[in-house]
């Protein structure tokens, strides 16, 4: 299983932190022990000062492929989720300063909390699902996929055409405008459509 994730496919999310929005998606990956699951808590690393909160809806391949058509791309995926791609962001700024890729800031162990997943069936529309984070008890971030620079079809059509998709494997799709520095005591819940999804706390 591997997880790749989606930068900046929220032009509002891509202004806020001054990066230009991307013309072709951008793709960074985390290992499998950022995965955390069941709402665990989320220990905080000793070795950042500003990690940040970025929630997600999350893709779980149903299928091994390798150069999809976007046309067939839907085909691909049966389960989405909720995801928070923790990024420490002290670290981050620092690596892209000097050209150097993220993965220190974004793939350590438990970076990637993910809620049970849920039948794409279940949507009417897959590009009219809200969706929010809150922590203490206030939205901080609210996002819709309606709002998505890349679908999810194109997404898969284009990660396809580089890394081999396998059953089981994850892909956080992008995070709306209003990320922020967590502390440790947080409680971050997730909703999907209204649905609590996540709920743990920061350690």
């Amino acid at each position: 299983m591997k997880i790749i994730a989606i930068g900046r496919n929220y032009a509002e999310h891509a202004k806020e932190l001054n990066n230009p929005v991307p013309s072709v998606p951008v793709i960074f990956m985390k290992p499998d022990t950022a995965l955390l699951k069941d709402n665990k808590p989320f220990y905080h690393p000793e070795f950042s000062q500003d990690v940040h909160h970025e929630i997600e809806i999350v893709l779980k391949v149903s299928k091994e492929g390798k150069h999809i058509s976007e046309k067939f791309a839907a085909n691909y995926f049966e389960e989405i989720a909720l995801g928070i791609d923790f990024t420490a962001r002290d670290i981050q700024t620092k690596h892209k300063e000097k050209g150097l890729p993220w993965e220190l800031a974004k793939a350590f162990d438990g970076s990637a909390p993910v809620s049970n997943f849920v039948p794409k069936s279940q949507f009417a529309n897959m590009y009219n699902i809200s969706f929010n984070l809150d922590i203490n008890g206030e939205t901080r971030q609210q996002g819709n996929t309606k709002d998505l620079l890349f679908s999810f079809e194109r997404i898969i059509a284009f990660v396809s055409q580089y890394i081999t998709l396998k059953k089981g494997d994850l892909i956080f799709t992008g995070t709306p405008q209003g990320v922020a520095k967590v502390n440790i005591g947080d409680r971050l819940e997730g909703f999907l459509e209204g649905e609590k999804l996540l709920d743990f706390y920061v350690k």
